[in-house]
């Protein structure tokens, strides 16, 4: 497993000197012959240019999260930020028939893109399909289709990578002895799944296991409830993961409430009051793994790019990535100031 979760490690961090090297082999065909890359694709200033006015519809669930919050204001903010793009918003909710209905409606106006953030992935899966076929690029964000015809591009944060991430936290922290703690979210969900698998493969890599496990439910109460009982149960811990900084504000109050101290406790999703408090460094809250709330931002911005025909600039590939997944960074006192700008808000 140890050399698995390095050479991971090691794409991250080399990412870009991985595609700088796909740029120089690009430059030498087999014959020997050099040639001229910089005509494919689109540079950075033509992708900022205006271009023809492109019509984007954008639906997602209802926002009642802090990170649903901030993905839909991330997708407005996006498309105000380009002179030529439209955007067409349908009332957020968790119903999957009304939100269905929206990408229907968006389908019979004929918008040049759609960018969906499905309440069910595998329920808007068919309606995505015939926006597909009706000749309507759609990007999938966060949760995905059951069938790889219902998006042009799909853009996703790393569940997994977010576990790996906090492991390999814990672990650097810990030295590979200690007790530790995990407080999950929703344990049916497949997001909380593989973040609690990526978290167990990154502790066993250093000689560490998850020594007690409680789930909430990504809400203030239901983790300052989970976390009462995780106290409760264990006198002494080393290192608690919460999976969610929403629910983490319950975490801390549960904390706060039982007096306990003698952890250390790191977060995930990455809101501002977290971001906050491991600045400030005055609670058991020292560290937390972004979910990048930018996904459907990063999907308005795809939308135009495909619905243009450009492409990413620094891609050599004169086309947009069918499948884009993002990091999952750690955000520590030391290097808070380079994320906290795109935190949101719980």
């Amino acid at each position: 497993m140890r050399s698995h979760l390095k050479a991971r490690t090691r794409l991250i961090l080399t990412g870009t000197a991985v595609v700088a090297s796909i740029g120089l082999l690009a430059g030498c065909t087999g014959s020997g012959e050099e040639e001229d890359v910089t005509d494919q694709g689109t540079t950075s200033e033509e992708n900022a240019e205006s271009g023809d006015s492109v019509v984007i519809g954008f639906s997602g669930p209802a926002a009642d999260h802090g990170w649903l919050g901030a993905i839909n204001s991330g997708a407005q903010a996006a498309a105000d930020s380009f002179d030529d793009v439209e955007l067409r918003v349908a009332e957020g909710t968790n119903d999957a028939n009304a939100q269905i209905a929206a990408v229907e409606t968006f389908i019979n106006e004929g918008v040049d893109a759609i960018v969906l953030l499905p309440t069910d992935g595998a329920a808007l899966t068919e309606v995505a399909i015939k926006a597909m076929e009706a000749g309507i690029p759609v990007i999938n964000v966060d949760r995905e289709f059951s069938s790889p015809f219902a998006a042009r591009s799909t853009i996703l944060g790393d569940n997994y990578g977010m576990g790996v991430s906090a492991g390999t936290y814990i672990c650097e922290q810990l030295g590979g002895e200690g007790f530790v703690a995990e407080i999950a979210g929703i344990d049916s969900l497949p997001l909380t799944q593989d973040r609690s698998q990526g978290f167990a493969d990154a502790l066993e890599d250093c000689g560490l296991q998850v020594d007690a496990r409680v789930a909430a439910d990504f809400t203030v109460a239901g983790g300052e409830a989970a976390a009462s009982q995780l106290l409760a149960a264990n006198p002494h811990i080393d290192a608690i993961w919460n999976h969610d900084d929403d629910q983490g504000v319950g975490v801390l109050a549960a904390i706060d409430s039982a007096g306990r101290d003698e952890f250390f406790m790191m977060g995930g999703a990455g809101s501002r009051n977290a971001m906050e408090a491991i600045e400030a460094d005055d609670t058991v809250l020292k560290a937390t793994v972004i979910y990048p709330s930018t996904q459907a931002a990063d999907g308005i911005a795809l939308a135009r790019l495909i619905a243009q025909g450009k492409t990413m600039s620094d891609l050599i590939t004169p086309s947009v990535p069918n499948r884009i997944v993002l990091d999952a960074p750690v955000v520590t006192k030391d290097n808070v100031d380079q994320f906290i700008g795109l935190a949101f808000a719980s």
